[in-house]
């Protein structure tokens, strides 16, 4: 006898019904086929690299990968031509197994350093030896292990100190004994990365268990992010038992506790499932008052809230004994640090389609209010909503001033498992308020008007103007590089300005150029004049037709001035 594949039932709960042992097992359902190909297709991208890596100097991972190559290869044929559902889900095991194999390959042969690593590292030390760790800046990492990006500010310097919650240190401390190199972070996060992958491919149905491995380890991105030390890579992991058959929650007993306790852990991880915790807790309540009422509900989210907050408190407990100030200060660096504008989302608008904004601080604004709209629609139209808990809070982040597609991708594997174990039927009885009920429009304008101000916000942000004027009057340069450039700035406000400039040819930030010569800041309505150096005393000019810009950033209030610069490619002396 076996277990059929898992349906939905109107609850939301799944149900396996029993099979006779006596029934042949039935021919695999074509797409279950191509699933299973897929994930296994999918492990070819980013092997050969891999693999000549291996093969000059590092011969048995090489051979490895080649066993991996044959795996591949055998799988895709089985997998077209095994005549069981039975024999096809052990296939989908194999390909599991090889792409965990290939990922510690990767980490075998790819491990550097990027900011987050050497941070957490440091961190992992710092505790090791008794020493605080939240509001120490260490900017020495950074020139220590070579080229690894550095987070400006808007006030002119870089953050240098650790701004995480404390768990993925914690778990690096009893690896340190493995060497003084970026390995023992990036074990951690890789391990997780697996681990999470390995939990999510057996709580999700049968069928489906290879699009686990696929997004999770397949397309090559998570496993990348493990191998840079990313702590939101132990935030997903802990989050993936939470939200497969998230649905659940609120009904008590062992499983709900372990799923609570997994949410606190993921919020002491990283500070993204800081945004899922809201809509996570909204829909359960929903759920569970259609079923149960609204008293029983609370004391539902009041029990998961509970045990996950004590989680939290305990991984946290011991930096709120020893530096409580710099720890709630640290873990909130983020919100707070005024990190320049970058990303993928509207914050392109001022980079690279206008000159700049003298109201980036609305993007902020839109972001925090496309939240709270997003929650509120979450709340008042649950029942449609729900299936989209996973991806929704995700959104507000395409407004945010630090709108990288990492904040998206990485809880990517949280969306399928939501979309594989948590049907719309689930939500047909979920509580949600009675306004304007029957009338279609009604609600339409009133979906409309909670998302409107993030709109305007938004709006505002993008429109604003540069409030700086700038143009290079000389400098000093060859024609490869310059060395300094002489700037004449122009206040177009009545507000005195301090600038800090930057000279940038792509889309990422660049460091900021030193001021050799000039005012501490400009007056409204007034000119001055700069002389700026290149970081490292040169910057490398750009080949023909890349955009060069030079940028001016002011803290209080946040703008940005763009002026793109044409530097001639004949040598100039420094006025």
């Amino acid at each position: 006898m076996y277990l059929a594949e898992a349906t939905p039932s109107t609850t939301g709960r799944w149900i396996r019904p029993l099979v006779s042992r006596s029934e042949p097992d039935e021919t695999p359902a074509q797409w279950h086929r191509i699933l299973t190909l897929l994930a296994n297709i999918s492990l070819f991208i980013g092997t050969r690299g891999v693999w000549g890596s291996a093969a000059s100097h590092r011969p048995v991972v090489a051979g490895i990968i080649s066993v991996c190559y044959v795996s591949i290869l055998v799988t895709g044929v089985l997998t077209l031509v095994v005549r069981r559902t039975r024999s096809l889900a052990r296939l989908d095991l194999v390909v599991l197994v090889t792409a965990i194999t290939l990922v510690y390959c990767a980490l075998t042969m790819s491990h550097g350093y990027s900011d987050e690593s050497i941070l957490t590292l440091q961190a992992a030390r710092e505790v090791a030896h008794g020493n605080p760790v939240y509001g120490q800046p260490w900017p020495w990492l950074f020139g220590h292990y070579g080229s690894v990006a550095i987070t400006p500010t808007v006030t002119g310097g870089y953050d240098y100190t650790y701004g995480y919650p404390p768990l993925t240190a914690l778990l690096t401390v009893p690896l340190l004994w493995i060497g003084h190199g970026p390995v023992p972070e990036l074990l951690v996060t890789t391990s997780a990365l697996v681990a999470g992958t390995v939990v999510m491919w057996r709580m999700l149905p049968v069928r489906w268990r290879s699009a686990a491995t696929m997004v999770c380890l397949g397309f090559g991105f998570l496993p990348m992010y493990g191998r840079l030390g990313y702590p939101a890579i132990l935030a997903l992991a802990f989050l993936i038992p939470v939200v497969v058959r998230w649905t659940r929650m609120g009904a008590g007993g062992p499983a709900d506790w372990a799923r609570a306790a997994c949410l606190g852990a993921a919020c002491a991880s990283q500070q993204l499932p800081w945004f899922l915790t809201p809509f996570l807790l909204a829909g359960v309540y929903a759920l569970r008052r259609g079923e149960l009422g609204a008293r029983e509900a609370a004391l539902a989210v009041a029990r998961i809230v509970g045990i996950a907050a004590g989680t939290w408190l305990l991984i946290n407990g011991y930096f709120i004994v020893t530096e409580p100030r710099t720890w709630i200060a640290g873990i909130m660096l983020p919100l707070t640090q005024g990190a320049l504008i970058h990303g993928q989302g509207l914050v392109g608008i001022s980079l690279y389609f206008t000159d700049g904004s003298d109201r980036l601080a609305w993007y902020s604004h839109a972001s925090m209010l496309m939240a709270a709209g997003l929650l509120a629609l979450f709340v008042l139209f649950v029942r449609r909503l729900g299936p989209a808990m996973s991806v929704l809070p995700w959104c507000a982040f395409f407004f945010a001033t630090r709108s990288q597609d990492g904040y998206y991708l990485l809880m990517t594997p949280l969306w399928l498992a939501a979309a594989l174990t948590v049907p719309p039927s689930a939500f047909a009885t979920a509580w949600q308020p009675r306004l304007l009920h029957g009338r279609r429009g009604a609600r339409t304008v009133l979906a409309a008007g909670l998302i409107a101000p993030s709109l305007v916000a938004a709006t505002l942000a993008a429109t604003g103007r540069p409030p700086l004027h700038m143009e290079v009057a000389a400098g000093s340069w060859t024609p490869t590089t310059v060395a300094t450039l002489t700037v004449r700035v122009s206040n177009d406000g009545d507000a005195a300005l301090q600038p800090h400039f930057m000279v940038t040819t792509g889309h990422g930030e660049s460091r900021y150029w030193r001021v050799l010569d000039g005012p501490s800041s400009v007056a409204g309505h007034a000119t001055a004049t700069y002389r700026i150096e290149a970081p490292g005393g040169r910057f490398a000019l750009p080949r023909k037709g890349v955009r060069m810009r030079l940028r001016a950033f002011t803290a209080s209030p946040m703008t940005l001035s763009s002026q793109d610069i044409h530097l001639k490619r004949e040598p100039a002396s420094a006025r």
